[in-house]
């Protein structure tokens, strides 16, 4: 809105401040985070008058999940509204991988939300059907990609290339990169949904990861930036670096609600859209893999499960106490506040790492 309302006074003096993504993106931030401030306590009453036993808390889990029961979830709600708010005021709408990122972030976040909403009605942690749920999934990733791919096709760049960290060679895999983009997105989008079991356990390293992507997608976006560190330019794609900037104010403010002992849960209607927004801007900006790197600690969260599933099918053996795995440690005694801060730490390092691969090619 304020990037339109400058072009009709044609960014003469301070209008001219709305050119920069950058200072858009700051806008942003603080926007977010001012509504999140304001609307949180509103959301956290309404949502507890609504849900009354609020999240259903898994019996056999740690038992100090317990004393939990009655905090309302959907806290996502809250976080949407304010990302929406300050991606109205401060985003240009007229780009392409602006819509795509909103197709699976608002997407994810209904099917997220229908998930929450069963969870809540049947008073059990069960929601729908894992089938029906990765399916709806797949088709809205699946249509984001093909955004992505035509966009930036239509920039005469190759929209099938694959880019690889630490090197300049590329891979061009044809439309195969659609479910490729769409595997990304949907397995990122359900990583962060499993690490959302502590109290802010998600909600910093999404606010991490977040920070990390709006600088990846600042310098894709600019084209000196990009060609001097040699990686993937996709013009208009720094765009994207206000909707990280909205999701890192509105992430803060949820976090000061968040924080243990938590007032309010995320609940799959935030984590999922979280992280499939976190998937999209990497498929967008040509850094798929590097978002294994900066998010490493969702991939390590999702393994451990993978890896408890598999080996407890075929041996009725498991490798970890509880998955995910920061259950194992909740298990082998750490403290919830303890495995919370030192993730946080091990998020950062990460997002530090995943970084550095732009300058090591």
């Amino acid at each position: 809105m304020l990037y339109l309302i400058a072009s009709r006074f044609h960014f003469d003096s301070v209008f001219n401040l709305f050119r920069y993504e950058s200072f858009r993106s700051g806008g942003a931030v603080a926007t977010a985070l001012l509504i999140g401030l304001l609307i949180g306590p509103h959301a956290i009453d309404w949502l507890r008058i609504k849900q009354g036993k609020g999240q259903p808390i898994r019996d056999d889990g740690p038992q100090s999940h317990l004393a939990k029961r009655g905090t309302p979830t959907m806290g996502g709600l809250m976080i949407l509204i304010a990302v929406c708010l300050s991606m109205l005021i401060w985003m240009r709408l007229d780009n392409p991988y602006v819509w795509a990122c909103l197709l699976v972030t608002l997407g994810f976040a209904m099917i997220g939300f229908l998930d929450d909403y069963d969870k809540v009605r049947k008073a059990s942690h069960q929601g729908i059907s894992g089938r029906i749920r990765l399916l709806g999934e797949f088709i809205i990733a699946g249509i984001a990609t093909w955004i992505i791919v035509k966009a930036t096709n239509s920039y005469e760049h190759s929209g099938t290339l694959l880019h690889f960290p630490f090197v300049r060679n590329t891979l061009d895999i044809g439309w195969f990169y659609i479910p490729f983009g769409a595997f990304v997105i949907v397995a990122f989008g359900n990583a962060v949904n499993l690490t959302d079991g502590l109290d802010g356990l998600a909600t910093m390293p999404v606010v991490i990861a977040n920070v990390a992507f709006m600088i990846i997608v600042y310098l894709v976006g600019n084209l000196k930036f990009a060609t001097y560190l040699g990686i993937p330019h996709v013009p208009e794609a720094g765009e994207l670096a206000i909707l990280c900037g909205a999701i890192v104010g509105a992430g803060l403010a949820f976090l000061w609600f968040n924080a243990p002992p938590a007032a309010i849960f995320m609940g799959d209607t935030g984590s999922l859209a979280l992280g499939g927004a976190i998937g999209t801007m990497a498929v967008a900006a040509r850094h798929e893999f590097v978002l294994g790197i900066i998010g490493g600690l969702f991939v390590l969260e999702a393994m451990s499960v993978i890896i408890q599933v598999f080996f407890y099918k075929r041996t009725g053996k498991r490798v970890f106490k509880m998955a995910p795995i920061h259950h194992h440690f909740e298990q082998l005694g750490w403290a919830e506040a303890t495995v919370v801060i030192r993730f946080w730490i091990i998020a950062l390092v990460l997002a530090l790492a995943g970084l550095s691969t732009l300058k090591l090619r």
